[in-house]
């Protein structure tokens, strides 16, 4: 198999350190997910079934230190660079991909918090350095502004994982006398989870293990240090006075958390695949002596070690930057954008050729690889999946225009 995470430190000059992909912590880190494959493989039908990630995962994962790996120091987290966090939700994903998902959303959340005024991590980590954090970004929610914050209101859907978690991450835009509806004004409103009810309403087609259910909230304050204007952060130059994984791009880091388990998904599709092909008949000659199956299982290899090595590249150079005290240029954080965006098209193309290669095999209900095809298909329907327009974007710079995307 080309590129496992576990070879990934070896393909970048990593100037992390103890904090890097070549440490020590991240070797242990990534040794232990893997040796989680086979029980996470065990408790997929579950997971599926219930509609959320086992209770004995999440702890699983906070045994491991996986929600650590983001998190400040200050609340006993390891503080380490995201390709850490990023290639062990490779690993993860290459068994169960809703497992991944939620390890991926609800762990960024730690790095998120360090976006905030110090005040809102005191309230979350104060007593409980455990406490996780679930989300629902979509602007959707009404706000009043009050003295000393804000009143909110509103439904927002698909936050992943929120059973598991004591706060949630929602979206709004602040209005204004001169804008009442500006995503300049964007904000990402904190809040405990006796301010927001839970709705039970996740039935889809994929990541059904995700428990991604709506959160309704009612007319609740928001203090002012409780929020987070993205941009603010001015691409991440707000926080030089922090340690360099601190000093990134919200959404350069938020984007890799949703498409990185759709890239570990494939590459367990892929180990699938082969598995099929050694056994089953392709008509008179058997699959493995196929030469379209054994071209196909190639070009998949090889798109696999593609993204890879881009998305891993790419945010080795957003880390130089915040290692130099500076951030990355904007076209660079275009180009960055997209290549993260068009993961999911890409990985959902070469799992559907995949599928139509196994014939019969791949299409039974109970079949691993039309689950793990399943969950890589959802992962389209994120936002920051959706490529186009990021496409849109960056071909528009490269043209000499100036940038639409305000997220970068």
């Amino acid at each position: 198999m080309t590129a496992t995470a576990n070879d990934l430190k070896s393909l970048h000059d990593n100037a992390g350190g103890a904090h890097g992909l070549d440490s020590p912590r991240a070797a242990a880190l990534l040794e232990t997910a893997r040796k989680l494959a086979p029980v996470l493989e065990s408790r997929i039908e579950t997971c599926n079934n219930d509609r959320r990630i086992p209770d004995e995962t999440i702890a699983d994962f906070h045994q491991a230190g996986f929600f650590r790996i983001l998190q400040s120091g200050e609340y006993g987290g390891y503080e380490m660079e995201p390709q850490v966090f990023y290639a062990v939700v490779l690993e993860i994903a290459r068994t169960c991909m809703s497992s991944a998902w939620v390890l991926s959303v609800i762990g960024v959340h730690n790095w998120q918090m360090n976006l905030f005024d110090d005040a809102a991590a005191q309230e979350v980590w104060g007593e409980d350095d455990t406490v996780l954090v679930s989300s629902s970004y979509a602007p959707v929610g009404q706000v009043v502004p009050v003295d000393g914050g804000f009143r909110l209101s509103g439904r927002w859907s698909f936050s992943s994982g929120c059973e598991h978690c004591d706060w949630v991450f929602l979206g709004a835009v602040v209005p204004t006398e001169d804008a009442p509806w500006d995503m300049r004004n964007y904000r990402t409103f904190l809040l405990p989870r006796g301010d927001y009810q839970i709705v039970d309403n996740w039935d889809v087609i994929g990541l059904r293990g995700t428990g991604s259910h709506d959160i309704v909230v009612k007319d609740v304050f928001v203090p002012e240090h409780r929020t987070h204007n993205m941009l603010e952060d001015d691409g991440g130059r707000k926080f030089m006075h922090k340690p360099p994984p601190y000093r990134l791009p919200f959404m350069q880091v938020f984007s890799r958390a949703v498409s990185t388990p759709s890239l570990g998904a494939l590459e367990g599709a892929l180990e699938k695949y082969i598995d099929i092909a050694k056994t089953r008949l392709a008509g008179p000659v058997p699959m493995k002596d196929d030469p379209n199956a054994r071209r196909l299982a190639a070009q998949v290899d090889a798109g696999l070690a593609q993204m890879k090595l881009t998305l891993f590249h790419n945010f080795d150079e957003l880390m130089r930057a915040a290692h130099a005290q500076k951030a990355a240029g904007l076209l660079d954080r275009a180009r960055y954008r997209y290549n993260t965006a068009i993961v999911a098209d890409t990985c959902v193309d070469l799992s559907s050729r995949m599928l139509k290669a196994a014939g019969s095999t791949g299409i039974r209900n109970n079949g691993a690889l039309l689950g793990q095809h399943r969950d890589i298909l959802a992962s389209q329907a994120h936002i920051a999946n959706v490529s186009e327009p990021f496409a849109v974007n960056l071909g528009g710079m490269l043209l000499g225009e100036a940038s639409t995307d305000l997220s970068l």
